[in-house]
C-alpha cells in the first residue's frame, strides 16, 4: 500500500551498493526505517541528494507500507524546507536528533511532538535559549514520564529520582532555584530571565532525569555542542 507522510530523518546507515536505511520519524506513521535507493554512488549516479538526508531533515515521502515488513521502500522522496546555512539551528537539529533517536519507539505516532519538532530549530534568535528546554519537556510528556509540577513553599525542591517536588534536599534534588526554574516551565507561565549558566544547568539536569527514568538514555554528548553555540 502506498501512502505520503511528511518525516523528519533521524539517522541513516549505507545499505548495498547506492542505497540507505533511513530511519524516520514520519507524522502519520511514528518511527519507520525505509530503504531509499540511489543516494550513494556518485553524483552522477545519485538521484536522491544526500544533504535531504542530514539529522532532522524534513521531507515529503511516497512510502510502501506494508505492517508484516520492518523495512519498507521509499517511493518518492522531496524537501518540506531549503537548506540554509544557520550553526544554531544545525546544533538544535544534531541535539534533537540525538534525544529522539535514542528514545522514540517503532510505530508510535505522535504528530504534535512532529509538528513541535519541525519548525523548533527555526525558531526566532530570542526563544532559541528556550527550545531545548521545552523541547525536553514535550518530549518526557509525551512519554508519560513528564515531570510533576506539585511545586509550593512547602515542597520546593525537585527530585530528579522521584519526579516530584519534595520537602527537603536530597541526593538527586536540585538546587532551590534551578527547581523554581523549572516549575515556570512547568507551568507554562512566562519565565522569568534566566542566566546562560540557568539554562545549561537545567539542561543538563533534565538529561539527567531522562537517564535515570529510560533505561535507553544513556551515553549522551551533543548538549556540549548545544552549549558552547547557543548563548
Amino acid at each position: 500500500m502506498l501512502l505520503s507522510t511528511p518525516g523528519l530523518v533521524l539517522h541513516t546507515t549505507p545499505y548495498a551498493e547506492t542505497s540507505v536505511v533511513a530511519k524516520v520519524f514520519t507524522r502519520q506513521l511514528g518511527v519507520r526505517s525505509y530503504i531509499i535507493k540511489g543516494v550513494r554512488g556518485g553524483s552522477s549516479r545519485s538521484r536522491v541528494k544526500q544533504n535531504l538526508l542530514q539529522p532532522l531533515s524534513s521531507i515529503d515521502m511516497v512510502v510502501y507500507d506494508s505492517h508484516r515488513s520492518d523495512l519498507n521502500y521509499v517511493k518518492e522522496l522531496s524537501s518540506r524546507q531549503p537548506s540554509v546555512s544557520d550553526p544554531v539551528g544545525n546544533a538544535l537539529r544534531f541535539f534533537m536528533t540525538e534525544v529522539l533517536y535514542k528514545v522514540l519507539r517503532e510505530e508510535e505516532p505522535m504528530p504534535e511532538l512532529w509538528d513541535y519538532v519541525e519548525t523548533a530549530s527555526e525558531a526566532p534568535d530570542g526563544e532559541r535559549k528556550d527550545v531545548p528546554i521545552r523541547f525536553l519537556l514535550m518530549v518526557a510528556r509525551h512519554l508519560g514520564i513528564e515531570p510533576m509540577d506539585n511545586y509550593s513553599s512547602r515542597e520546593p525542591y525537585f527530585c530528579l529520582e522521584e519526579g516530584r517536588y519534595i520537602s527537603a534536599p536530597n541526593e538527586t534534588a536540585l538546587p532551590l532555584a534551578l527547581s523554581q526554574l523549572l516549575h515556570q516551565y512547568l507551568s507554562a507561565n512566562d519565565v522569568q530571565l534566566s542566566t546562560l549558566l540557568d539554562r545549561r544547568a537545567l539542561i543538563d539536569a533534565l538529561i539527567a532525569y531522562f537517564q535515570l527514568h529510560l533505561s535507553s538514555f544513556k551515553q549522551f554528548h551533543s548538549h556540549e555542542i548545544l552549549h558552547t553555540i547557543l548563548k
